[in-house]
């Protein structure tokens, strides 16, 4: 190795000198900190997997998936009739799988003649596009604050008129969810 400036040419350095020992400490630090990378990629991509299990519907918590709830689930909707289009709207509650949904519409306590099979673009009875995750083209979640429209035909019968009592019902695979009553205007 190198000699010492002490003037003994005999003496040799330490293998721990200032300067070894100093790169020592840069190696260290970039190991701990590649360490601490790894493991905060590791955890990251757990959460989002299981972030994305929750989204898809695997099996989540509050949201009606293909897997079996695992409680009842509970929603409240609100309805609203104008000149023949029904609007309801998710207030509060569970994420719905509108794929799960059955409908029955109720006008003046006599059921429509056809009901709308959910999710649809075009069905008999129906007015062609509905709007909101009732649409075929939708993401098929339905979440608090959206609503969705659909607006039965003029040849369903019974006629929803202004002042007629319209009943919508609402169940998940055969388990009645909600019953939402307006008067038409």
């Amino acid at each position: 190795m190198g000699r010492d400036t002490c003037g003994d040419p005999t003496r040799r350095r330490s293998s721990t000198a200032p300067e070894q020992r100093a790169v020592a400490v840069p190696v260290g630090v970039a190991l701990l900190v590649l360490v601490t990378v790894a493991l905060s990629a590791a955890v990251g991509a757990a959460t989002l997997s299981a972030t994305e299990a929750t989204r898809s519907g695997d099996r989540t918590q509050g949201t009606v998936g293909s897997a079996p709830p695992s409680g009842p689930t509970a929603a409240v909707v609100d309805l609203v009739v104008t000149d023949g289009a029904i609007t309801l709207t998710h207030r509060g509650g569970d994420t719905l799988d509108v794929r799960r949904l059955r409908v029955v519409i109720r006008v003046g306590g006599e059921r429509l003649h056809h009901q709308p099979p959910i999710p649809f673009f075009a069905a008999r009875g129906f007015e062609s596009g509905p709007t909101g995750p009732f649409n075929h083209a939708s993401d098929h979640a339905w979440s608090a604050g959206e609503s969705t429209t659909v607006t039965p035909a003029g040849t369903n019968r019974p006629a929803i008129r202004p002042g007629v009592s319209v009943e919508v019902s609402l169940f998940v695979d055969s388990q009645r969810l909600t019953v939402t009553t307006a008067v038409a205007g």
